[in-house]
């Protein structure tokens, strides 16, 4: 890496800054837009969590194209263009991304939709291969990751008024709105919305591309052969697809039209047979739906565990996937991120039921907007330990810090004329949360068991309960999480050595989870409710509990004391 200086170069930092701000904005928003868009389509639950699946996906399919060019020419791609024009490169195909979503809102066409967000995820993948290393060599290296927490926090507050902007694009109004009303909706303030982050990108791109103090970032280092690793991942990404296929045909089989025929009928004929007959060949297409999503589901679990069993036996041409704390972690980053996007994808869905509250999807922004504030607050608190302070203001910030967040949730809701009295005491999660940063004394094992513990007991609240405490519990996942990424991500890299930046593309590559869990709590729902459903999120913790406690056992026996190693908060 090249064109390292002391100074930090401010202007490329807080254009950097902006980048960081899109992806939180863009991902949090994608919470509002799947209640929308089931309504505004007439979509099951696993249709409109399709949204999270074309976007999710572009981030895993956009990683493994980078990784499988990178092996066969030797170099890696980013490395080798620069960080500088990898973020152009980026901005400008995010921007491509948000043109087509233009012309699919003006033709009114779903599919088309879930194209756009598919290719504006394919340049935040370029972009986020790019941004970490980059915001690291604007200025001295020993203060890098102050420059990537800051950019996390950012990428946090995109999250928290994501929601309540793309609510308004898609509702106009700030106004309760009825679900049989959004069908009738115009979208035209979609397309501003668009138009508006399509030149935002361009504009980002003309900054970084233009400015001559930005550098340009080379990293010409030969990149380590993993022709093993290689083929494992393009097979299963051949069998993911194999396992999605028949569930999108699903919708256009002969059950399914013979189901919506007997439904016409249905509907001119109330007759208990034929709603039993419904019912019963409902019920057996959703099985098998839902059986495809399992599949897929499998294919990560055993593809990864098939990779851990055979790099251990022979290591040679797995290159970074040998070491078993990187395997690991690329399944609990996959799940992570997963559970992460469905607690709040499905969210809205939930506080449409009479004992959340039968909100409408209007009324639901203030909530997704306070689940995704939680990132903020936890990422917020845990970017305090990237700054040389002194133990007394490391402990009192990490109690000022998420109070001040957590206010500043609820000021922006409320300017946009939300009425947040019903959240006001979530400050109690908050509270738990602060102990629990007390409780984890900055170590990443105990980090990652304290609050996946905290966010497996939330959801156990959650399932057991209904109402306000129930909500709370399941607002209080996004807490749990918020400190997950960065958790995970250097308890997986460790020890890596020359292996550290390809074992850091395949973990990127995880987010993928974020594109199949959601899917699959959300044909869960279809088959035994939405409250129920989130036992999904609450088995999710509980292999991040465990991947925890392994990951000490595997790093202690390659001499490693990963107790000794601080956590990081952000990401």
């Amino acid at each position: 890496m090249n064109n390292q200086q002391t100074n930090t170069n401010y202007p490329a930092l807080y254009t950097l800054i902006v980048v960081f701000f899109f992806w939180g904005f863009i991902a949090a928003g994608n919470s509002v837009f799947i209640p929308f868009c089931k309504n505004y389509f007439h979509l099951d639950q696993f249709q409109s969590q399709l949204i999270d699946f074309a976007f999710y996906s572009a981030y895993y399919i956009g990683a493994l194209l980078l990784f499988i060019f990178g092996t066969l020419s030797g170099k890696d791609l980013v490395g080798k263009w620069g960080y500088k024009r990898s973020i152009v490169y980026g901005l400008l195909f995010s921007a491509l991304g948000a043109a087509a979503m233009i012309v699919a809102v003006e033709v009114n066409v779903y599919t088309g939709m879930l194209i756009g967000l598919f290719i504006v995820a394919l340049g935040f993948s370029l972009q986020q291969t790019a941004a970490n290393p980059f915001a690291v060599l604007l200025g001295d290296p020993k203060t890098g990751a102050s420059r990537v927490n800051l950019g996390g926090g950012v990428n946090s507050f995109g999250t928290t008024i994501g929601p309540l902007i793309v609510g308004f694009a898609l509702f106009g109004t700030f106004e309760t709105i009825s679900d049989a009303e959004i069908a009738n909706l115009p979208l035209n303030k979609v397309v501003y919305l668009y138009i508006g982050v399509g030149l935002l990108f361009i504009l980002a791109a003309g900054l970084f591309h233009f400015s001559k103090k930005v550098p340009a970032g080379f990293n010409l280092e030969q990149m380590e052969p993993a022709n093993k690793a290689r083929t494992t991942l393009i097979i299963m990404t051949i069998l993911l697809l194999c396992a999605f296929i028949p569930v999108f045909t699903s919708y256009k089989s002969e059950t399914a039209i013979h189901i919506q025929h007997l439904k016409e009928q249905a509907a001119l004929d109330q007759n208990e047979s034929l709603l039993n007959q419904i019912k019963e060949l409902t019920h057996s297409l959703e099985i098998k739906r839902m059986m495809w999503l399992l599949g897929a589901l499998a294919v990560i679990v055993f593809g990864l565990l098939f990779s851990y069993n055979s790099a251990k036996k022979n290591p040679e041409g797995w290159g970074a996937m040998k070491y078993p704390q990187l395997v690991l972690g690329m399944l609990a980053l996959f799940i992570y991120v997963g559970i992460e996007v469905a607690i709040g994808s499905n969210l809205g869905e939930l506080l449409t039921l009479d004992e959340f509250g039968n909100l409408q999807s209007s009324q639901i922004t203030p909530y997704v907007s306070m689940y995704w504030g939680g990132m903020m607050i936890g990422r917020w608190a845990g970017a305090i330990t990237a700054f040389n302070l002194t133990k007394s203001k490391k402990q009192l910030l990490t109690i000022i810090v998420p109070i001040v967040a957590f206010s500043i949730i609820i000021g922006v809701n409320s300017l946009a004329g939300f009425d947040m009295s019903v959240l006001y005491y979530f400050i109690i999660c908050v509270a738990l949360q602060i102990a629990a940063f007390f409780l984890s004394k900055e170590k990443p094992v105990r980090t990652l068991i304290i609050f996946g513990t905290f966010g497996l007991l939330a959801m156990i609240v959650g399932l057991m309960t209904s109402g306000t405490v129930a909500i709370y519990s399941f607002l209080a996942g996004g807490l749990a999480c918020s400190i997950m990424w960065g958790s995970i991500f250097s308890l997986s890299i460790v020890g890596l050595g020359k292996f550290t930046e390809q074992g850091s593309a395949f973990l990127v590559m995880m987010i993928l989870g974020g594109g199949i869990i959601p899917p699959i709590q959300g044909k869960l729902s279809d088959i035994i409710g939405i409250h129920n459903s989130y036992i999904v999120p609450a088995v999710g913790f509980v292999y991040i509990i465990v991947f925890a406690i392994l990951v000490r056992k595997f790093l202690s026996k390659q001499g490693i004391a990963i107790d000794e190693i601080e956590a990081e908060g952000a990401h």
